[in-house]
């Protein structure tokens, strides 16, 4: 390890201090903001947090806008079970392999041109949805939509990218959580807007068809805010950071293998696919199920689907907060035990709502249900960033489509045509949820350890971890610098309970992980 000079060191610090100045918020050394200001709305760190959540929100308007208007289009189209669970399938497999390229895309250009493009590229298929005519055109509309859902990678990878450690969990919970409060927000968004239109005049197969236009021109106008108002990192776009020799260029090759092979990836997409592909299968099937099994009316039904998605408001970036919180205290860990105790929980709620045959005791199981499943979520995205600095982008996309794979794999065994019924499905999907999320406790950091063990005996690090992703020819020309000051900064997932003066502090070599 290099020892800084005290020259060095004062120069270091003056660096810092007008870093700060900078910045309207307090910085690392990475000028990563150190706190997270909900309120503020000031570049670059609160926009990037306001333009990430909204553009993801309108993604998810779009993605989920038929399934409240589905009573409606179904009759339309003469739609049936097996129709509407493979839309369905389709309208979440799309994201499955975009997601993944969307990380890479961010890890090469940056999460600003990554997302806005990837908007603007899904937007006609939701103009489309006003012309279909058939069970196959519906599909196609539905599949080429829910590939927006990808800019979730983006909306993580930038937050990341903004926001320093100790509150990076905090800003990836709430701007993922307010993003997904689309799914709840569309489902009284649409009957609304449908009902408007058609009392204006318009037939009713006519006005579910007008409505699309709302969700489609929203989608487009949060795709040029990013391009305009947006900015890649605290220091400033990709391509000018690249151009000025600020940000060296990567490899993509380097990029994705060492995203791919960390397993802690794989692990994570697995018990993502049921936290969040949980989240995605719900959204399309909930305001349906309450319609059919309780003879409600559209309006009642939406509303009740509605507050499954809106407890995201709170529930995702609580589950964040939760994360940072218990890392503080015992550090990495900590974050692990949460998950794993926040998601496995969610398991027993979702088979105890697939049981209950009240109305009234359905509703309460399943805004319960919701809120500890989207509270792992936003866990989930506490311990992502740290799992690789140089492969973010990948690891971000592997894990978020392994919530969309979740919600395929999972609308394909248990709701689609009519092998199992609704509330037989709730109930398999519960065991599911319980028994994919047993590997987290397989998550093992060797400079922090994982739930059942401490740290490597070998004494390994967070400096040696994260530089373990190069070379010697790469750390010979300074390549790995982002990666070394984020390790200075990950010290905090020690936690309080391992105390910085009992690992050492000259170990040189890097360990290959």
């Amino acid at each position: 390890m290099e020892v800084e000079h005290p020259a060095a060191a004062a120069e270091s610090n003056n660096g810092n201090q007008s870093q700060e100045q900078k910045f309207s918020v307090p910085v690392d050394s990475e000028n990563k903001a150190t706190e997270f200001r909900l309120l503020s709305i000031s570049k670059p760190h609160m926009r990037a947090f306001h333009l990430s959540w909204i553009s993801f929100f309108s993604c998810f308007v779009s993605s989920f806008a038929a399934p409240p208007l589905l009573p409606i289009i179904r009759d339309n189209l003469n739609l049936t079970a097996t129709d509407i669970g493979n839309a369905g399938v389709a309208s979440v497999s799309g994201a499955v392999f975009a997601r993944v390229a969307m990380g890479t895309a961010c890890d090469l250009v940056g999460p600003r041109l990554a997302s806005a493009s990837l908007i603007l590229l899904t937007a006609p298929a939701v103009y489309f949805t006003s012309v279909i005519n058939s069970a196959t055109s519906y599909l196609l509309v539905r599949f080429f939509t829910g590939f927006s859902l990808a800019t979730f990678v983006s909306t993580q990878f930038w937050m990341s990218s903004m926001f320093s450690p100790p509150v990076v969990g905090r800003a990836n919970g709430f701007s993922g959580g307010w993003g997904n409060l689309g799914g709840g927000a569309t489902q009284l968004i649409m009957p609304l807007v449908f009902s408007l239109i058609r009392d204006i005049g318009a037939a009713q197969f006519t006005a579910w068809r007008i409505a699309f236009f709302v969700p489609a021109f929203f989608q487009m106008l949060t795709a040029f805010s990013i391009l305009i108002f947006g900015q890649d990192m605290p220091d400033g776009n990709f391509q000018r950071l690249k151009k000025a020799g600020e940000k060296p260029k990567d490899e993509f090759s380097k990029v994705l293998f060492h995203g791919v092979s960390n397993y802690r990836g794989w692990i994570l997409a697995l018990t993502y696919g049921y936290c969040f592909g949980v989240e995605l299968t719900i959204d399309n099937i909930i305001a349906e199920y309450f319609y059919d099994r309780f003879n409600l009316k559209l309006h009642t039904a939406g509303i009740i689907a509605a507050s499954f998605g809106l407890a995201n408001l709170f529930s995702r970036p609580g589950g964040g907060i939760v994360s940072d919180a218990v890392s503080k205290r015992f550090g990495m860990r900590g974050r692990l035990w949460a998950l794993w105790l926040c998601q496995t929980f969610a398991g027993v709620l979702c088979i105890i709502l697939g049981l209950v045959g009240s109305l009234s005791v359905s509703v309460v199981v399943m805004i319960i249900f919701s809120v500890f499943v989207q509270a792992a979520c936003g866990m989930t995205f506490g311990i992502v960033p740290f799992v690789s600095r140089r492969s973010l982008g990948v690891i971000s996309g592997m894990t978020g489509g392994g919530g969309n794979v979740g919600a395929v794999v999972t609308q394909l065994i248990f709701f689609k045509g009519s092998r199992f019924s609704k509330e037989r499905g709730i109930t398999l999907m519960g065991v599911m949820i319980i028994i994919c999320t047993l590997p987290i406790c397989l998550i093992y950091f060797p400079q922090w350890g994982g739930m059942f063990f401490g740290p490597s005996s070998e004494k390994v690090t967070e400096e040696d971890y994260y530089l373990g992703e190069w070379n010697s020819k790469e750390q010979e020309k300074g390549s790995h610098h982002a990666s070394l000051k984020f390790a200075d900064n990950s010290v905090s997932e020690r936690g309080r309970r391992l105390n910085a003066s009992t690992r050492p502090a000259d170990e040189s070599t890097p360990t290959h992980v």
